[in-house]
């Protein structure tokens, strides 16, 4: 059973909640303060954390800044009106995903499931070719464990992150249009936010250097500008 973390000062949200999210096998535990769900995240055994923008002690920004210094478990933000600042933040700072406030509970839950999907690893195959390891000069990316080195250094990527750099590495060479890559990602809400293309791609390439990969097509889009070799390579 998968186990979600609420940080949330509604003290009458975390039990209605935890008891729909029981219904798709998840247990979800709920911290009233930042610094509860700080130190509940540090016990470890939380696979994606939901964080509300307005917290006493320090907004959901500052929460997220503080997990990600350390911490790579998927966050949810919880955002008041859907507001596209809060969203830019947010995804700058390394959530995975937003919902707006308020939200059906079904919402909630389909968006933890599916960064959940993204961060499980495929199930091994026995082929003794394994097509699912994506290799380029100085780049090799493991479909099945989610696992990106760079230069034969692991590098920590957010799930948005490494399904953006998986959508580039299976077609070398292809622009793909901000509109494409949201259809990809985020299927029908693509026309929501196409800015969320650019901060993605930007936290990306800081994460990748020195390799300078990534590149921008004016009025195209984006194309990863490595040639593949083999996985033996």
């Amino acid at each position: 059973m998968h186990r979600i973390l609420l940080i949330d000062d509604d003290t009458q949200l975390g039990g209605p909640l935890a008891a729909y999210f029981a219904r798709f096998d998840m247990a979800l535990e709920h911290c009233l303060r930042p610094s509860d769900g700080l130190a509940r995240l540090a016990q470890g055994g939380i696979d994606a954390a939901i964080l509300d923008v307005m917290l006493p002690e320090m907004d959901g920004f500052a929460l997220c800044r503080a997990i990600r210094k350390d911490n790579d478990v998927p966050i949810i933000m919880l955002t008041a009106r859907g507001e596209v600042m809060d969203r830019v933040v947010g995804l700058e700072l390394g959530a995975d995903d937003y919902v707006p406030k308020p939200f059906e509970p079904r919402e909630l839950v389909a968006r933890v499931q599916t960064v959940l999907r993204r961060r499980a690893p495929a199930a091994p195959k026995a082929a003794a070719a394994d097509p699912n390891q994506l290799c380029f000069q100085e780049l090799r990316i493991d479909v099945d464990t989610r696992t990106v080195q760079r230069q034969g250094e692991a590098i920590d990527l957010t799930g948005t992150e490494f399904d953006l750099l998986l959508l580039l590495a299976r077609a070398p060479g292809k622009v793909f249009s901000r509109d494409d890559i949201l259809n990809q990602l985020r299927g029908h809400e693509a026309e929501l936010y196409t800015r969320a293309v650019d901060i993605v791609v930007s936290r990306l390439r800081k994460k990748l250097e020195p390799l300078d990969c990534i590149k921008t097509l004016r009025n195209a889009g984006y194309t990863l500008a490595l040639a593949p070799r083999s996985a033996a390579a």
